[in-house]
């Protein structure tokens, strides 16, 4: 994108004011390609590069499988809706210095009156700001770059990587996780759509072609903000109708992690105790993720839009070149089904963590609710430290899991909000930031014990002062 030196003023400025970035003081190690390694090139992982540096911490990497920045993450790609879900104000990838805000971006290129004027940001927009942020700050992301395995070696981990589709191997300290919804697990197809072929239905992760559902009858599984900005774009593509399926008796319309987004709550959320946040977790995925007003108007404007509640589908079957579908008592056939049914979390079936995922302490592993509140898939999220990292499921069976650190919705459960998202930024990227300062720091304190109190050239000589040393007038001394 392009912009204007004028524009830019206020964020040069701060910089300037800042001071320059501290210079790496993390020694280099034989064999070891980099301190850091994020895996994610959208916001959140230019968000870490650039705390990292105003850490300190040099010789940090971000990589991401997308051919460019237009493909890394999901507001070019994936992400349907018309604007953020999350309100304009929140705090974000400026990490507290409002000249890097999106407010800021925005009022110098738009002025604060069109800035007020918005109730919420465009998705378009958004993805020009995270541009404009790396960008303005330098930050390099390696595209065309998958990470495929992770080899943990003593120290230090292995990474297995294909650069445009060539093998590289490279080697790191640490590990970030900041690849979004499906970091730890993957889209969640349900079993009643497996059977039919990939060319039938398709889920809200994947891209589709909806040009090509001009003139179809599709079906749309779920009730989430995902599943209606899939059939508002459906129909806004030509569809000749659109169905959307609801298990529930009625629409979600509780935000349960709105109600709990207060400091106090936000703030010591990860201290509470596992009952307490296996609860709240549970709460939430019972309560339902409640679409956006605005995601349900978008679809509901078409009056080829149908809604079906307490409608789960029986059974799906390929009927020709069509989709049978039956709903209580009855049968509908439609061209094409879209799943907007979420994700889930489990890391055994990440191919990266492969070498060991079984180590990975999961909740289920470390606390057993009630029979009343028992939930397989958030037993199945990792259970995390107060960094976000793994952790052992036996002690002494994996130490290096505590240098892996996670930051994306797996960490619900033990965090209680949609990590990587957002909401998530102001709290959590300063806590995994800080621990890995103070890890790097402690597994070379014998470098920097030598360093903070190891010999230096003074400053000055004494001759600098010595004639302005007092010295007693003779005649005083001999009285």
């Amino acid at each position: 994108m392009t912009t204007t030196s004028n524009s830019d003023f206020a964020a040069r400025e701060t910089l300037r004011l800042l001071g320059p970035d501290p210079e790496n003081w993390v020694p280099d190690r034989p064999g070891i390609d980099h301190n850091v390694t994020i895996i994610g090139g959208s916001g959140s992982g230019s968000t870490f590069v650039f705390a990292l540096r105003r850490a300190g911490i040099g010789r940090v990497t971000e990589i991401d499988a997308a051919d460019d920045e237009a493909h890394a993450g999901v507001w070019l790609t994936r992400a349907r809706m018309r604007t953020l879900r999350t309100p304009k104000h929140l705090p974000g990838p400026e990490l507290g210095i409002p000249e890097l805000s999106f407010q800021a971006w925005y009022e110098a290129r738009h002025g604060a009156s069109a800035y007020a004027a918005i109730d919420r940001i465009e998705r378009v927009t958004w993805a020009e700001y995270l541009s404009w942020y790396r960008h303005f700050l330098g930050i390099q992301v390696r595209y065309q770059t998958k990470l495929v395995r992770i080899e943990p070696v003593a120290g230090f981990f292995r990474l297995h990587l294909e650069v445009n589709g060539v093998p590289l191997l490279e080697t790191t300290r640490k590990i970030i996780f900041a690849n979004g919804v499906a970091g730890t697990g993957g889209s969640y197809i349900p079993p009643i759509l497996a059977d039919l072929p990939r060319t039938l239905y398709a889920h809200t992760a994947d891209a589709i072609d909806f040009e090509a559902l001009r003139g179809k009858t599709v079906a749309v599984l779920g009730a989430a903000a995902s599943a209606f900005d899939a059939a508002a774009v459906a129909l806004e593509s030509g569809a000749k109708a659109v169905h959307l399926f609801v298990r529930r008796s009625a629409i979600a319309s509780l935000s349960v992690l709105r109600v709990r987004d207060y400091p106090g709550a936000y703030d010591n959320y990860p201290q509470l105790p596992d009952a307490a946040r296996w609860f709240q977790a549970w709460h939430f995925r019972q309560a339902g993720t409640a679409p956006p007003p605005n995601s349900i108007k978008r679809a509901i404007a078409f009056p080829n839009f149908h809604i079906h509640l307490s409608a789960p589908w029986k059974s799906a079957r390929k009927l020709g070149d069509r989709i049978a579908i039956e709903v209580n008592d009855d049968v509908f056939e439609f061209d094409f089904a879209i799943a907007g049914t979420g994700y889930f979390v489990d890391p055994t079936k990440r191919p990266e963590l492969a070498d060991f995922a079984q180590h990975i302490a999961l909740w289920r592993d470390r606390y057993q609710p009630p029979k009343d509140l028992r939930d397989d898939g958030l037993g199945a999220h990792p259970y995390l430290g107060s960094a976000h990292e793994y952790q052992e499921k036996v002690s002494g069976t994996a130490p290096y899991l505590k240098d892996i650190h996670v930051f994306n919705p797996a960490g619900l459960v033990s965090f209680g909000l949609p990590v990587g998202d957002i909401h998530s930024i102001r709290r959590d990227v300063p806590a995994i930031v800080s621990r890995i300062s103070h890890d790097l720091f402690f597994k070379d304190w014998a470098h920097h014990e030598a360093r903070i109190t190891g010999d230096i050239a003074p400053d000055f000589e004494d001759s600098l002062y010595a004639a302005a040393v007092w010295k007693q007038p003779i005649e005083a001394a001999t009285r």
